[in-house]
């Protein structure tokens, strides 16, 4: 690979940050192009950050004329499912219309490549388990289709205009830079690992458990949580498939463990780690959750010659408590 630029968008947030650094590591350049609407200055550390709107194509095109990436690897998106839900406008706007963007800066300065951050929520809520990418594509929530709508673009454009894409649709991001560089930091945080870690360092008073009478082995919901640096390297690895691609395709590829971990047992590995007893608070559960969501990797191990390589529940929480603690000065106490 000649040129070593990457543009990313979103590159500010969560896991864009952490794509970032493994693209870095991987001795290419990433650059930021994020608004920080969402994002943090503090998290573009790996590479140039172009601050811009994913919905200005004339700024996209200035920012790849300016860098002239190779290819681009898209997160810039809005991603609270309730928050799709009462406001769907923001999300068709912001998450479809602002990729139609990107494409058209691409197809303006004839790029070509593109690795798109996608999600298990394209999937809606399947009646069987692991999950592989060929069940119905059956979202239940604006968020959720507003991706698979994007999933559908890409495929157009590869086979109108010979676009290269990757859809990368991943489960539940979780874990940080082991370094404490960066790591995860939304706001509101819905996600259940901070929120649990919240309760452990004395920030929130208890975590809400939303049903315990599921079909699972200890009656709480199952995810597939996987190290966002797993994800990271995933990106980097679909993003060199893709460049060394003699012709057009579009692929879509799960990213997950194919383990899972229940509710109880999320926060039973956080009391281990932290050494602190968490509070629970029980709840009913929440209209659409499935019972269990896990992945089917084996595609995306089979092109892409990748699997995850920290599937443990406790890595995990190991180094998104040692990010917690450093980004909420809280000391260094209790890591393990």
């Amino acid at each position: 690979m000649t040129n070593q630029v990457i543009l990313v968008t979103g590159g500010a947030g969560y896991v864009g940050s952490h794509t970032c650094l493994a693209l870095h590591q991987a001795g290419l350049k990433p650059v930021v192009y994020d608004d920080l609407s969402r994002g943090y200055r503090w998290a573009a550390r790996f590479g140039p950050l172009e601050e811009g709107n994913i919905l200005d194509t004339r700024r996209l095109v200035d920012a790849i004329t300016s860098h002239k990436p190779a290819a681009i690897i898209h997160f810039a998106a809005l991603t609270y499912v309730g928050e799709s839900q009462s406001d769907p406008a923001l999300y068709y706007r912001n998450n479809v219309a602002g990729t139609l963007s990107i494409l058209e800066a691409m197809k303006q300065t004839k790029m070509d490549t593109i690795v798109f951050s996608s999600t298990a929520a394209v999937y809606g809520a399947p009646d069987i388990t692991p999950i592989p990418e060929d069940v119905p594509l059956l979202p239940v929530n604006p968020y959720g289709t507003s991706k698979l709508t994007v999933e559908r673009m890409l495929a157009d454009f590869s086979s109108a205009y010979g676009f290269k894409a990757a859809a990368l649709r991943y489960f539940n991001a979780a874990g940080a830079d082991p370094e404490a560089r960066i790591g995860e930091a939304h706001d509101p945080e819905t996600h259940l690992i901070p929120l649990v870690l919240d309760a452990a360092s004395g920030r929130r008073k208890s975590i809400a458990m939303f049903g315990d009478d599921y079909p699972t082995a200890d009656g709480t919901c199952i995810r597939d949580y996987i190290h966002v640096l797993d994800l990271a390297e995933a990106h980097v690895k679909a993003l060199s498939f893709l460049r060394s691609a003699t012709e057009a395709r579009m692929l879509a590829l799960n990213l997950g463990t194919g383990l899972g971990a229940s509710v109880l047992q999320v926060i039973e590995t956080a009391e281990r780690v932290t050494g602190r007893i968490i509070s629970v608070q029980k709840g009913p559960r929440r209209p659409g959750d499935p019972p269990a969501l896990v992945a089917d990797a084996s595609r995306a191990k089979a092109i892409l010659g990748w699997s995850a390589a920290r599937p443990a529940l406790e890595t995990q929480i190991q180094d998104a408590w040692r990010w917690h603690q450093v980004h909420f000065g809280l000391g260094l106490a209790g890591v393990v």
